[in-house]
């Protein structure tokens, strides 16, 4: 939500809270306004577990509080025994979002002096109207949908983009590599991410779960990149099969959007894997070990393409 947004929001809530509880001729009429405030969140459900959990501390404050008042009456030493018992047991159930506001209710009561129904009645009032009007107001949030699109197409290339660095380093025999792309991809992931859990948060009736696990597998693929570029900074040899591994990424960048079901680079994978062990093995030290290094590079590229294709399959894509 942004700053607009939010002072919109809470200027809106507070007024319209208040001339609700004005009109209802409610006592402390301006506790309304508080309490929407502080029940104006960034997200639809965090707003409804807020005002959830306050209604049950309310209960709880109020039981205590009526206990309280009714054997020992109104005094200020009262008030100290009821914030050492309702503190403790709204932390214990997770009810603290509901100490302040719940509080200053209670503290009506003890300046009316009165338990009465219609008193009680009237602080539950406040509260049902303060976090009636937030509610209410945060079932609108705008869409971040085309913003999470964006993200997509980004990290994509960002994806490709390391993956065709990586082949230029295989079809060079030259490791070096600073890790610019890694580092730009990781903080588009993380800002992605963010975006998704909050458009997530907004969708109380529909999941937005997709959106979620690719973003999460698009990470989980960015950490095997990474892996393998530092993996990548030991090879010091140009060979045949270097230069086949180095075709099988520059296959897999092209095949790279979310559409695909990557299954038939798996296939020309495994094709590759064959045909690598059917080579005959390097007699030179320096070789064997180039040589144990793209076939460790090509276990990385099979789990990069493994985790596509577990995840087409768990949504079934259409190409």
């Amino acid at each position: 939500m942004s700053i607009f947004q939010r002072t919109i929001k809470l200027v809106l809530a507070t007024t319209i809270a208040i001339i609700l509880a004005q009109l209802f001729g409610l006592a402390f009429a301006t506790s309304a306004g508080v309490i929407a405030i502080l029940s104006i969140l960034d997200t639809r459900k965090s707003t409804l577990t807020i005002a959830w959990r306050r209604l049950l501390s309310a209960l709880l404050a109020l039981v205590i509080a009526v206990v309280l008042f009714s054997i020992f009456g109104y005094h200020i030493w009262v008030i100290s025994l009821y914030m050492m018992l309702y503190v403790p047991l709204a932390y214990h159930w997770k009810l603290e979002s509901g100490i302040p506001p719940i509080t200053v209710l209670i503290l009506h009561l003890y300046s009316l002096e009165s338990i009465l129904l219609t008193h009680i009645m009237n602080e539950v009032s406040l509260l049902f109207i303060g976090t009636g009007v937030a509610l209410a107001l945060n079932a609108y949030m705008p869409s971040k949908q085309a913003r999470i699109d964006a993200y997509h197409l980004e990290v994509e290339e960002g994806l490709r983009a390391i993956l065709n660095a990586l082949a230029r380093l295989l079809k060079n025999g030259d490791g070096s590599n600073k890790g610019e792309l890694i580092d730009k991809l990781e903080e588009t992931l993380t800002k992605a991410l963010e975006l998704v859990y909050i458009e997530s948060d907004n969708q109380i009736f529909q999941s937005t779960n997709y959106q979620v696990h690719y973003f999460e597998m698009r990470r989980e693929q960015e950490k095997i990149l990474k892996g393998m570029a530092e993996s990548i900074r030991s090879l010091t040899l140009k060979s045949e099969e270097s230069q086949l591994l180095a075709q099988l990424f520059e296959g897999t960048a092209d095949q790279l959007s979310q559409e695909n079901p990557a299954t038939a680079l798996l296939t020309k994978l495994h094709e590759f894997r064959d045909h690598f062990r059917e080579r005959a093995l390097p007699e030179k030290r320096e070789e064997f070990e180039s040589r144990a290094l793209l076939f460790q590079l090509l276990g990385d590229l099979e789990r990069f393409i493994q985790l596509k294709v577990d995840f087409y399959s768990s949504y079934q894509l259409s190409e």
